[in-house]
């Protein structure tokens, strides 16, 4: 693999599939691509006729993870993965198993995940997460319906959710969790939004409906993991609110909490997961009003979008 090293600081379109993996400026975050591994030595990517589905994998220091996910992807024609700031065996394991590398500073997920299906030349997209792994069966599903040629635009994968090796199937929402997730969808036809946590997505052309088989998702390990995960999202979303999203009075969020946690549990049959339905929609519940006041507690942290890459780098090393 050839090594193209970029330091560029605009882009007209962030989400212009034939643009290549340029970075994303924004004056609430920035973007900035180190290095792009692959064949096709930084040129726009077409779309080759032997090259039906692309998947990409978004990840950073996911060493322990990567290589079990990347193996249950060789049903797909090529592998992208995308490294954010990673500084442990990652992009090894990554140049090892996948088509095409694409290492960078990401602060923000929808650009990281622009820059991802950029890189991609397939004429179908699967989107994948590091913790996440294809089932043979959701593998042999996509494939058959591929070679059907579809006349949708995008398609529904269900999600099994698992929790220390428990699958939780029921109880998921608020912002703390998803059944389902539009992942599989023609190249360029999804957009994402600036959020820090969950970017809000953008899917155009017509729904294809909701697949069969289920993507396994290792959502967390234990009680623990699941309560660093809502510190983690909580502060993510303050600064989403310091930088000016609409914002509620703790009354308001109060009344959404329990609007959540009845969802959660009730109406998403959260109880028939006994004690990990009562905690997940207790995490729901808990999602806005700790943001809100997080928001009001906690200083604002600036983001400098005009930092230089390598004092990016250094601070993302250190």
């Amino acid at each position: 693999m050839r090594i193209i090293r970029t330091w560029i600081l605009h882009m007209s379109s962030p989400f212009d599939p034939d643009a290549g993996v340029v970075p994303f400026v924004t004056a609430s975050g920035y973007s900035h691509v180190l290095a792009s591994s692959e064949a096709g030595e930084g040129k726009p990517p077409a779309t080759p006729p032997d090259i039906g589905l692309s998947v990409f994998v978004c990840a950073r220091n996911e060493a322990a993870r990567l290589p079990q996910c990347l193996e249950h992807l060789r049903f797909a024609d090529e592998i992208v993965v995308l490294l954010d700031r990673s500084t442990d065996a990652s992009a090894e394991i990554a140049r090892a198993l996948a088509d095409r590398v694409v290492e960078g500073i990401f602060p923000l997920e929808g650009p990281r995940r622009a820059a991802a299906l950029a890189a991609c030349r397939g004429a179908w997209v699967l989107e994948i997460d590091a913790d996440e792994l294809v089932p043979p069966e959701l593998a042999e599903e996509i494939r058959l319906l591929l070679q059907g040629a579809p006349k949708a635009d995008w398609f529904l994968l269900p999600v099994d959710n698992y929790v220390g090796g428990r699958c939780v199937r029921h109880g998921w929402g608020g912002s703390f969790g998803t059944s389902a997730v539009a992942r599989l969808y023609r190249r360029g036809g999804k957009a994402w939004g600036m959020e820090r946590v969950h970017p809000a997505a953008r899917l155009l052309g017509t729904p294809g409906g909701r697949l069969r088989h289920a993507l396994r998702h290792e959502v967390d390990t234990d009680v623990s993991d699941m309560l660093r995960r809502l510190d983690r999202y909580t502060q993510l979303n303050a600064q989403d609110l310091q930088a000016g999203r609409r914002r509620h009075g703790l009354l308001s969020h109060a009344f959404r909490g329990l609007r959540r946690f009845w969802k959660c549990y009730v109406a998403r049959r959260g109880y028939r997961e006994g004690d990990w339905g009562v905690m997940i929609a207790l995490m729901a519940a808990f999602y806005p009003i700790l943001s809100e006041l997080r928001a009001r507690l906690e200083p604002a942290i600036p983001v400098n979008p005009c930092r230089s890459a390598e004092q990016s780098a250094g601070e993302s090393a250190a």
